[in-house]
């Protein structure tokens, strides 16, 4: 199937492009920063910005699904960008229906989860990623009051390990739910498999190692 990946030149979104190759996806980008990869046959590559109409309106007009993995880096400073993105796939679904799969990565520790991350967590999001998370909680709040067919990935601490495709996933929220670490690639196998497949429609998942 056609899927486009928003935001894909590194972390999650690089994973998410490789394991969507790997189940023989046809994969669109969209990212400011060129991708380099060995497998091109199947892969196209737009240099753009999340933000622009044009660039987004090209990158999925194949699309039978759309993942966004919009990050900031290691850039813990105040920014609009998730929130940006929202507005505008938001104002090209209302002036065009977008009726196919819109998975989108933020964090535990946006939204409602914030109430249930661990102290040391808490600290981090406190004092380094407020600002970060308060936009990613933004754009939780702008898609999620949509009829778009969504899907909210809060994965927890990410790590560098190979593939297992053995991870948990939480769609409700409660006291001890414990969510630690989650290898990137994983969470790209659980991103690329919504894709094929909508089971969580409209659901917040948490992620995490088992």
């Amino acid at each position: 199937m056609n899927i486009t990946i928003i935001g894909a030149s590194a972390g999650i979104g690089l994973e998410t492009i490789k394991r969507g190759l790997n189940r023989n996806h046809s994969i669109t980008t969209l990212s400011r920063t060129a991708i380099e990869l060995e497998d091109k046959k199947s892969f196209n590559m737009i240099l753009g910005d999340a933000r622009n109409k044009a660039d987004l309106l090209k990158s999925i007009q194949n699309a039978e699904a759309l993942i966004v993995t919009l990050g900031t880096g290691k850039n813990m400073n105040a920014t609009t960008l998730f929130s940006d993105f929202a507005k505008v796939i938001l104002e090209i679904h209302e002036e065009k229906k977008i009726d196919i799969p819109l998975i989108f990565v933020t964090g535990f520790g946006a939204g409602e989860s914030k109430n249930y991350v661990s102290w040391l967590v808490k600290m981090f999001l406190k004092y380094f990623l407020k600002d970060v998370y308060a936009d990613k909680t933004k754009m939780e709040e702008i898609i999620t009051n949509s009829d778009l067919k969504w899907t909210v990935v809060r994965p927890g601490r990410l790590l560098d390990k190979e593939l297992t495709e053995k991870y948990r996933i939480e769609n409700k929220l409660f006291k001890g739910i414990n969510i630690g670490g989650i290898n990137r690639a994983d969470v790209a196998d659980f991103l690329i498999k919504q894709a094929e497949k909508q089971t969580a429609l409209r659901q917040y998942i948490a992620i995490s190692e088992k």
